[in-house]
């Protein structure tokens, strides 16, 4: 399935879990990652210190931490459209082992 393609050219974090995110085409969003921090990739972002360890990768130009946690860039440019979707994906996850 093709979509089209974004980069992400800037971050900040906002708020615990929250990063606001600017998009090549001039687009920002600002996304509360709480609802999907689950599982065994995700889970760990719960730590703060993790999340906030967030980059821009220069190759793919989207959100990644230092576990290999990353989101598509097209998925993020068009978060609320997903959500539901992401939501009931991570319920299928193994309950990560990290304490909120």
């Amino acid at each position: 399935m093709k979509h089209p393609t974004y980069r992400v050219v800037s971050i900040s974090i906002v708020a615990p879990f929250t990063l606001q995110i600017m998009f090549d085409d001039g687009k920002e969003r600002v996304i509360d990652f709480s609802p999907v921090l689950k599982g065994e990739l995700y889970g760990p972002l719960r730590d703060e210190e993790m999340f906030r360890q967030v980059e821009i990768d220069s190759e793919v130009h989207t959100v990644v931490w230092p576990n290999g946690a990353d989101f598509d860039p097209y998925i993020l440019h068009d978060w609320p459209e997903h959500l539901k979707y992401m939501k009931k994906l991570v319920t299928s996850w193994k309950t990560d082992k990290v304490k909120t």
